[in-house]
């Protein structure tokens, strides 16, 4: 509500609804951005592990085809939003622009507490996340303080959180947390390919905003370009699953979710290198004046269109890695932690857009505006959307380094986790917890008989 534009709200031109000065209304409007971001941010940690938890004893192929569905919902919603309300922001009344999300807001949080008795998930006590850094802080200080003793004995640094190595932890919650610790290279690679997608809301909407807007007599509003990178990932979402349907049985996982990433990837990577020459080929078009939200600018005449490569190519990226590394963190973790995985993965994806935002600043900072400029013309960002590709294409190789251990968890997590033990090995338990009962009384051996 307090997002509202200002100078749009009054009754007449007369009286002016309020009497607040430029700075006030700045603390105002970036206050309101605050707690938008906080919003956003809890409703993507937690509504969609929420509605996986349903699909626990599915597979891997099953899993990916809900989420694959779940954000092609999302972006189905975000296309119907940026056709509409853009326009209306743009060429209606700014203002209009906010009151809409309010109102579907305020009519989402009343349907979700009418019907909030079948949407609570209430997870296991002892699978917090104070328990989770718990048991990093206990690694940490008994390996410091015991290393001497401990550090040839035990094979993974979190083992010394366990009670039979002096820590405090049970070994089902440090094997937990070590399942999720496997994940951060995951996470940690997502951070620049998320840094490219959010070229979209800053260098590419400079782009679009510096370049003609006009088709067959209509302004297009800048946002709606968005729409350009969604339609590919509700294309391929369907053709995807179609393929998965008709190659793959029921008990095949069909290809790995890691395979689609580094496509994915190198598809980002590809769509700001096109941006990069897509920006030369701008600069060869004469300057027109188009009119923006009632102020002229003088742009480049070059049709906006031209500049649809390098959306199509992003959204490709999001309709291949998104999906496949929402697989991963739900899957190769217990069920125990399968909600603060899905956190984690929010938070380095948090973490690209923060990476984001310093690129721009050091880029704009340490070339004196010339990579990332005032005004287009006048500047390089094409050397910056070089740069930027140049790491992504690094990022990728990294990760294809790396990719082979997440198909090797998957087999050991389905072992560890999920598949039945044969008699033998029952047996064999049974004997050992009868021999050393006050050892093996915390002991994972029944976790894979646990139903998470």
């Amino acid at each position: 509500v307090v997002a509202f534009p200002f100078e749009d709200i009054y009754i007449d031109r007369r009286h002016i609804l309020h009497t607040l000065t430029k700075r006030e209304q700045k603390i105002v409007f970036y206050f309101a951005l605050l707690t938008a971001s906080l919003g956003i941010g809890g409703i993507r940690a937690i509504v969609c592990p929420l509605s996986a938890y349903n699909l626990e004893d599915c597979g891997p192929k099953e899993l990916l085809s809900f989420f694959n569905w779940f954000y092609w919902l999302i972006n189905l919603n975000s296309a119907v939003v940026f056709v509409s309300i853009s326009y209306i922001q743009q060429s209606v009344a700014r203002n209009l622009g906010f009151l809409i999300p309010f109102v579907s807001v305020l009519m989402a949080m009343i349907t979700i507490h009418m019907v909030r008795g079948e949407m609570i998930y209430k997870p296991k006590t002892d699978s917090s996340l104070l328990t989770t850094f718990g048991v990093i802080a206990s690694a940490l200080k008994t390996y410091c303080v015991r290393y001497r003793y401990f550090s040839r004995g035990v094979t993974n640094w979190l083992d010394h959180a366990k009670e039979n190595y002096g820590g405090q932890y049970s070994e089902t919650q440090v094997e937990s947390t070590k399942s999720l610790a496997r994940l951060f290279p995951l996470f940690a690679f997502q951070i620049l390919y998320r840094t490219c997608i959010m070229q979209i809301p800053s260098g590419y909407y400079l782009q679009t905003m510096n370049s003609n807007l006009h088709f067959s007599g209509f302004v297009l509003p800048v946002a709606a370009m968005n729409v350009i990178s969604i339609v590919p990932l509700l294309i391929l979402v369907p053709i995807l699953e179609c393929i998965n349907s008709c190659l793959f049985s029921s008990k095949d996982a069909g290809h790995s979710p890691t395979i689609y990433i580094v496509v994915g990837q190198l598809s980002a990577a590809l769509s700001v290198m096109v941006a990069g020459f897509s920006e030369i080929h701008r600069k060869h078009f004469p300057q027109v004046e188009q009119t923006l939200s009632e102020e002229v600018l003088l742009v480049s005449s070059m049709p906006c269109f031209h500049l649809a490569p390098q959306y199509i190519l992003l959204g490709v990226a999001e309709a291949l890695v998104t999906p496949s590394c929402s697989l991963l963190s739900f899957w190769l973790v217990p069920g125990r932690i399968r909600g603060i995985s899905m956190h984690f993965l929010t938070l380095f994806n948090g973490a690209g857009c923060f990476m984001g935002a310093f690129f721009v600043q050091t880029a704009h900072a340490g070339t004196q505006g010339n990579w990332f400029p005032h005004l287009l013309h006048e500047g390089k960002l094409e050397r910056f959307f070089f740069f930027l590709a140049s790491l992504m294409m690094v990022n990728t190789l990294g990760f294809w380094t790396i990719a082979h251990r997440y198909n090797d968890l998957n087999q050991e997590y389905t072992n560890e986790f999920r598949g039945s033990l044969p008699e033998e090995k029952l047996l064999k338990h049974a004997k050992a917890i009868k021999h050393y009962d006050s050892v093996l009384e915390s002991s994972p051996i029944l976790a894979p008989m646990e139903k998470t």
